[in-house]
């Protein structure tokens, strides 16, 4: 998707595309510029979610290992195995979800920078910076154009969308740990 953005920057870069075809195009780059900015929302909801499965397998783990701790104390050799066996696929999904994370935030910070150098081109593009002469602007030097502020209200109320959504994603990892906690 954002390779076809490029393109398509290139081409209003280097006046292969006509003045009458400028502001369409722009404003289909615009609306392809704020699905990737869901996309990036996206991206980290579905790190956050890791990292609290994460939190929750470390906890397991820590509890599992208690749990042979006190087997072991009291010289419970079937616990200790059953305990153990627990205590492996606990590290091993700590593990894998470590790498997961791992991937995820690079992955998040690759799609970040691809996003805000598409920002910036389609900005340019848009005022008609480094590419062919395009109409005059109608509301003379200093106006804003309608377009960008209405990119900008929208990527706003997804911004506020988005934050509000990992709130609470978060209260309600929250309170699915406090009720685990409260089954114990």
């Amino acid at each position: 998707m954002l390779e076809q953005l490029r393109e398509a920057l290139r081409a209003l870069r280097t006046g292969a595309v006509h003045s009458s075809e400028r502001r369409p195009m722009i404003a289909s780059m615009r609306d392809t510029l704020v699905q990737a900015r869901v996309g990036l929302g996206d991206l980290r909801t579905a790190l956050e979610s890791t990292r609290a499965r994460l939190a929750a397998e470390r906890r397991e783990l820590d509890t599992v290992r208690r749990r042979k701790g006190l087997a072991a104390g009291i010289n419970d050799a079937e616990t200790v195995t059953i305990a153990e066996r627990y205590e492996a696929q606990h590290a091993q999904r700590v593990t894998v979800l470590e790498q997961k994370i791992a991937a995820q935030e690079a992955e998040l910070a690759m799609a970040e920078r691809d996003v805000d150098e598409m920002t910036a081109e389609l900005k340019l593009a848009a005022a008609g910076i480094d590419s062919v002469p395009s109409a005059p602007d109608p509301g003379g030097p200093g106006s804003v154009d309608p377009d960008v502020e209405h990119l900008q209200q929208e990527l706003d109320s997804l911004a506020r969308a988005q934050r509000r959504a990992a709130t609470e994603a978060d209260a309600e990892a929250k309170l699915a740990a406090l009720k685990r906690r409260m089954e114990k």
